[in-house]
């Protein structure tokens, strides 16, 4: 769950904030939850870590969807492809708020862009957008990272 937080705030010290009062979210509420099989639970505490999160961000930093200069991306192989996990998580974590949170609600949560529009309060273009933008800023994360050398 930890993980889950991260990924939407980018930081370990308002992560481990977060987890905790989803923690204590869900046993405040254990009496509310419906278990319905194998899995129930882990999908059950990942809402509630994303909607904590989603609540953190807007009372911290109010959710700014920002445009940021577009960037040209080759079309060869997708870079992304070529990586671990651990390494794509560690670049969404570097992403702008906007395109982090759009990015995770569409690809990680699977969530329509109607659904993250509504959620974010934005037009489901500048969802589709912020989406495209971040997918863009992830292949050209890692083309300087293989431009450096850092993977190969």
């Amino acid at each position: 769950m930890l993980t889950v937080c991260k990924r939407y705030l980018g930081n370990d010290h308002d992560a481990e904030e977060v987890m905790l009062s989803g923690f204590l979210q869900f046993f405040q509420k254990i009496h509310q939850f419906e278990y319905r099989g194998a899995g129930s639970i882990s999908a059950y505490l990942r809402q509630i870590m994303v909607n904590q999160s989603l609540m953190h961000l807007r009372r911290r930093e109010a959710i700014i969807i920002e445009e940021v200069e577009d960037t040209v991306v080759g079309t060869q192989e997708d870079p992304i492809a070529q990586l671990s996990a651990t390494e794509i998580m560690q670049l969404i974590t570097n992403l702008p708020s906007g395109y982090r949170l759009v990015f995770n609600l569409y690809v990680i949560e699977g969530m329509s862009h109607k659904q993250i529009a509504s959620l974010l309060h934005i037009r489901d273009g500048t969802s589709k957008s912020q989406l495209s933008k971040a997918r863009a800023m992830l292949r050209q994360m890692i083309i300087k990272m293989e431009d450096h050398g850092i993977k190969s």
